[in-house]
């Protein structure tokens, strides 16, 4: 059993709140540019305002006074519905500065998922981005009867967010003052539910304390490089409802650092060149769009040869760094390249970004290398909502390219004797939301955290990743799901036997599936189809594939879009226990199907 431990460099106050930091920053400076929003809303790619620290501690009250009036009390749940924009981070503090706690919710999932985490919350109010995510909320709003609010940030009819701010104008500065400072580092700051390898998702409670160990120990070490450069910034695009992008969020409101937002992926180039950010935050499977737009960039304008010789020299150059220097010969060519192709990328990035820091999912080493080589140190790290994000993290002066880095300032790590990794901290959570047998579960007798994946560590203490323990799938851009819930839904469906999703690591989610012989023969005949078919002669007959897409369509209703099936294949036979594919109990053996299944499986991401 190994373990390794790095001392905190940050103690948080019992008394610390993530409110705080928006006074203290505009009373120490009140003009300094804390946040930058597109001039023109929507205009990602035009001009973009400043707002500083003494415009947005006033736009953050004003919120707060309207949620006193509206009755909110401190320590209730207030639910966040949006995509990433300007308005997520100032709700977000404005629910911190009224004492209550802040529950987020992806605006991509499904009515069950959002009627789940409303009524399981308790959430009193809600802020919706759109009058769509209104409705969507109306569908089910009588079966959650502690929901009194629901106010949409979109000017709209009647416009909420206006009459929510006008209703808090008489709430007075004390009522405001008491409210920020009752808060202890200890309370509540956010419930963010998680899907679990099966059932419904779990909230996780993090607290104030949480979040302002993980940041302000991050910060005074292993990240401190981001604090280095001038007028340093990021553009959060990834969602915020997602513990990874909020942890930063909260580095930048802490730290100084100045905040854009980037909803819509489709304008992310064109907002990248205009705030130019010189850090960026992202997952996998953004590196791999990078990558592979540019490729194909160079292959339409015939210059696919001189991209692939750049590609390989950027990856020789940055594993030449690793193993003592790259030689003349190699710096020349990166010099030459350097003019030819990494500039131009490192422009589309907006040009300042020297750094990205990346987790949600691995990073193949290919890609971190080109990455360097091109001059974006690409820093991987690894943590689960539960730790609060980070729980290790590579930096600049310590990158082992493979791994996921040592721990954070304040973090123990621990292999334990099956090698499941255990997490020990202040950035760790207290527990699931009134799920205390889950709480449990999660903890060993001794106070660590099971975090359920497997992993090694060397003598350094750099942490790599070797596999999971538990049955959940994280796709290349970094979505949490859990394949129970789909396959469930599946085999509900009369025509369909078993079915195994998948997708860890990979694009989308997919799914494998066996037909029930006893429904086949029957549909066989009733769809006038050969008797002697098979499932796979059929698996491109259209009238077979519109019965499994239907199967497919009402599985992807009890999850969001970015968990949904994209692909499924059927398979010939079934799976069977002869074989080893199935427990006693009918359960499916996840890694014995995937090795048995592998051609299959390659074919969907073909």
């Amino acid at each position: 059993m190994r373990e390794f431990s790095v001392p905190a460099l940050v103690e948080v106050p019992a008394t610390a709140n993530l409110a705080k930091a928006v006074f203290r920053r505009a009373a120490e400076q009140p003009q300094a540019v804390v946040l930058r929003r597109p001039s023109v809303p929507g205009d990602l790619g035009g001009q973009w305002t400043d707002v500083t620290a003494e415009q947005f501690r006033d736009q953050v009250v004003a919120i707060a006074k309207g949620l006193i009036a509206a009755g909110i009390q401190t320590g209730d749940r207030v639910a966040l519905m949006s995509r990433t924009r300007y308005e997520w981070t100032l709700i977000d503090y404005a629910i911190w500065t009224a004492g209550a706690v802040t529950v987020p919710i992806y605006e991509t999932s499904s009515a069950e998922q959002a009627e789940w985490i409303l009524s399981d919350s308790g959430a009193r109010a809600a802020f919706v981005e759109t009058d769509a995510f209104s409705q969507l909320i109306g569908e089910f709003r009588d079966r959650v009867p502690a929901l009194e609010h629901v106010w949409v940030i979109e000017p709209g009819e009647g416009d909420p967010m206006h009459s929510l701010v006008e209703s808090g104008a008489e709430v007075g500065k004390e009522a405001i003052g008491e409210r920020a400072s009752a808060v202890s580092a200890s309370d509540l700051a956010s419930i963010i539910y998680t899907s679990g390898t099966t059932g419904r998702p779990k909230g996780c409670e993090l607290t104030h304390e949480n979040l302002l160990s993980d940041v302000r120990n991050a910060v005074a070490g292993p990240l401190n490089f981001v604090t280095r450069t001038e007028n340093p910034g990021t553009l959060l695009f990834l969602p915020l409802a997602h513990v990874f992008a909020r942890i930063i969020q909260v580095a930048c409101i802490e730290s100084g650092l100045t905040l854009g937002h980037c909803g819509d992926i489709n304008a992310l180039l064109p907002a990248l060149a205009a705030f130019r950010p010189t850090f960026i935050l992202a997952v996998p499977r953004v590196f791999e769009k990078v990558y592979n737009g540019a490729e194909q960039r160079a292959i339409g304008d015939k210059k696919g040869g001189i991209f692939d010789r750049a590609a390989r020299t950027a990856i020789a150059y940055s594993q030449a760094l690793d193993s003592g220097a790259p030689g003349f010969w190699l710096r020349a060519q990166h010099e030459l390249f350097d003019r030819l192709v990494y500039g131009k990328l490192r422009a589309a990035l907006g040009g300042r970004a020297a750094y990205a820091v990346s987790g949600g999912a691995a990073l193949t080493e290919r890609l971190n290398h080109f990455f360097r080589g091109i001059g974006v140190m690409v820093l991987e790290g690894y943590g689960l909502t539960e730790t609060t994000a980070a729980g290790t993290v590579n930096q600049p002066d310590r990158n082992k390219i493979g791994t996921v880095g040592q721990p954070l300032p304040g973090v123990s790590i621990k292999i334990a004797e099956d090698g499941e990794i255990l997490i020990k901290g202040p950035n760790v959570f207290p527990g699931y939301w009134q799920n205390e047998a889950a709480t449990k579960e999660a903890f060993t007798e001794d106070g660590w955290f099971r975090s359920g994946d497997l992993g090694e560590l060397d003598d350094e203490g750099f942490l790599r990743i070797t596999g999971r323990k538990k049955e959940l799938i994280v796709t290349s851009g970094g979505k949490n799901v859990s394949p129970a819930v789909l396959e469930d839904r599946l085999r509900s469906h009369a025509l369909i036997s078993q079915c195994m999703v998948v997708g860890d690591g990979r694009p989308y989610v997919a799914a494998l599936v066996t037909l029930d012989a006893d429904v086949f023969g029957p549909w066989k005949e009733r769809h006038g189809k050969p008797a002697d078919a098979t499932p796979s002669s059929l698996r491109d007959d259209p009238d077979l594939v519109a019965e499994v897409q239907a199967a497919v369509d009402d599985a992807n209703k009890a999850v969001s879009r970015a968990e949904s099936i994209r692909k499924f294949r059927i398979l010939d036979g079934d799976f069977t226990q002869e074989s080893g594919q199935l427990t006693v109990k009918m359960g499916i053996r996840r890694s014995v199907l995937a090795k048995d299944y592998a051609a299959d499986i390659e074919a969907l991401y073909a």
